[in-house]
């Protein structure tokens, strides 16, 4: 096999050598061994915003600014500059105006997206590569202690209002919004919003309905249905229409105007004494396959009171967590008590999980979160449950344990270390259902090529602990070297006695460009360095 290092050497070996179908992806990406980030600028001159990611496609660098109000957008650009002098064969120090934000990026707009009360939430963001839509969401300060009215779960907190904007990035124009009044959505790092090519998925977690909403390439958000009180669109015109419903309170209050802009779906009323749609299905679901288990009647009794019966005010009182597709007619809906679906520490919460069916409105599958046979779902085909868009490419080949040997080494170590195999499933399991685009699919990330201590540094989008040494990235392939180190904060360290904090890593989809970004306190701005290819 064509070991060398050299870039020239490997060009030459890319012209005369057809490598095996269906890796030639691979090989290109081999390249990014010798083209990695080898200069920093520590410290740069920046606005001082709150910057949130680049866009898969490497279009545009999404930041917001520090009041939340607004949003900025820019264009990557390569960095140019003139160099006076005989010897250029090394390279020098940048020049001061050299080292500007100004000189890495192009500001394209600003447009302003809080509106009275609300501000912007710094930790979503959502990309349609295919029209280049972005979408954003504003929000009001949360009310913890909000009373649990109009068919409201209890115990779940209130947003007097949520705003979603659908933007063409190309010129920042608002194309359309979708108002939530008086509900809650988790909006942090896209948790309650999963969006899979055309279709956004929305979980109202105060209301408990699963709303499912087109994006049309004219740019407008088109309602498709809203499952939780009823599955159908024409559920509630049969149980009005029944004799079942003779001395029910009316249905009618199931649609209380919670959502504004035309779309009207609501809650269950507390004083309804039937089961929502959804939930129906959930326990039909679990009574079926307990009674299909056992094909002696005596002990199909005892079976389904042992764990049915005994459990049905457990599984009538779980709710909905997340969701995501796992593709267009299906989705992965995790489930739990109402304290687990509202703290940040769910994962010492029991949760399970459930495969909804939407062209059928039937659960097809459901397990808790120690399952074994869904956790070896999980381990070979993991990258079936990222449900990524059929037109990203680089999206497809994000480091797994189900396409990458070096992570299912890391996979197999964990599990010899673990003290249990159940505590090890249900450890696995915590991360499903995934964030929506919430891993970089850049070629430095990639197992294959380098490796790195995924404590400090990963794919996953999330704030590190910062540290004052720098980030190693080391080659998989012999000469087994670092190949290049990342750093944030400044490049002599913290010296003035202020807290290291956090730090957060934004690194180009296909180009040798990190945005590092240390942040302290509120009061101070943010450490910003840019490291690149000289």
């Amino acid at each position: 096999m064509y070991r060398s290092n050299n870039v020239a050497a490997r060009i030459f070996h890319r012209q005369i050598a057809t490598p095996p179908p269906g890796t030639t992806f691979h090989c290109v990406r081999r390249f990014y061994e010798n083209i990695v980030p080898n200069h920093t600028v520590y410290d740069v001159e920046c606005p001082d915003h709150s910057f949130r990611k680049f866009t898969v496609d490497g279009q545009y660098l999404i930041t917001f600014s520090r009041n939340h109000r607004d949003l900025i957008v820019y264009r990557p650009k390569w960095l140019s500059f003139s160099y006076k002098g005989d010897e250029i064969d090394t390279f020098q120090e940048l020049s001061s105006t050299a080292q500007k934000f100004e000189s890495f990026f192009n500001l394209i707009y600003s447009v302003s997206l809080a509106s009275c009360n609300e501000l912007i939430c710094k930790d979503f963001f959502l990309y349609m590569e295919s029209n280049r839509f972005g979408v954003f969401a504003t929000s009001t300060a949360q009310i913890q202690d909000a009373p649990a009215v109009g068919g409201a779960v209890p115990g779940v907190p209130s947003i007097e209002k949520i705003t979603f904007h659908l933007l063409r990035l190309e010129d920042g124009e608002i194309l359309d919004v979708k108002v939530f009044v008086n509900d809650f959505v988790n909006l942090a790092h896209n948790t309650g919003v999963f969006l899979y090519d055309d279709l956004l998925s929305i979980v109202s977690l105060r209301y408990q309905i699963v709303h499912i909403l087109q994006i049309r390439d004219s740019g407008h958000l088109v309602d498709v249905r809203a499952i939780g009180a009823f599955c159908r669109d024409d559920d509630e015109l049969f149980l009005n229409s029944s004799s079942q419903c003779v001395g029910v309170p009316e249905r009618s209050r199931l649609l209380a105007g919670n959502v504004e802009n035309g779309y009207h779906h609501n809650p269950p009323n507390t004083d309804n004494s039937f089961l929502s749609g959804l939930k129906q299905r959930l326990l039909s679901f679990i009574f079926r396959r307990i009674w299909n288990e056992e094909t002696d009647h005596r002990s199909r009794v005892q079976f389904l009171t042992k764990s049915f019966y005994f459990h049905f005010q457990d599984y009538v009182d779980l709710i909905i967590w997340k969701v995501q597709f796992l593709d267009r007619q299906h989705l992965l809906l995790k489930l739990g008590s109402v304290d687990g679906g509202v703290s940040r520490m769910a994962d010492h919460h029991r949760a399970f999980f459930a495969v909804y069916d939407m062209e059928t409105t039937e659960i097809v599958a459901f397990y808790q979160n120690s399952a074994d046979d869904l956790y070896l779902l999980f381990e070979r085909f993991c990258n079936h449950f990222h449900a990524a868009s059929r037109n990203s490419l680089c999206m497809n080949f994000i480091s797994s344990h189900s396409n990458n040997i070096y992570a299912q080494e890391q996979l197999r170590s964990l599990k010899n270390k673990a003290a249990s195999y159940s505590q090890f499933v249900k450890k696995m399991l915590v991360s499903l259902p995934f964030n929506c685009q919430s891993q970089s699919p850049s070629p430095y990330f990639d197992l294959s090529l380098f490796r790195y201590d995924e404590k400090l540094i990963s794919a996953t989008d999330r704030h590190r602990q910062s540290t004052d040494h720098p980030i190693k990235f080391i080659l998989r392939r012999p000469p087994y070297s670092p190949r290049f180190k990342i750093k944030s904060g400044p490049e002599g360290g913290i010296t003035d006695g202020r807290s290291k904090g956090v730090s957060s890593f934004l690194f180009h989809p296909f180009l040798p460009l990190v945005l590092s970004i240390q942040q302290t306190t509120f009061l101070h701005p943010s450490v910003v360095n840019i490291h690149f290819r000289s």
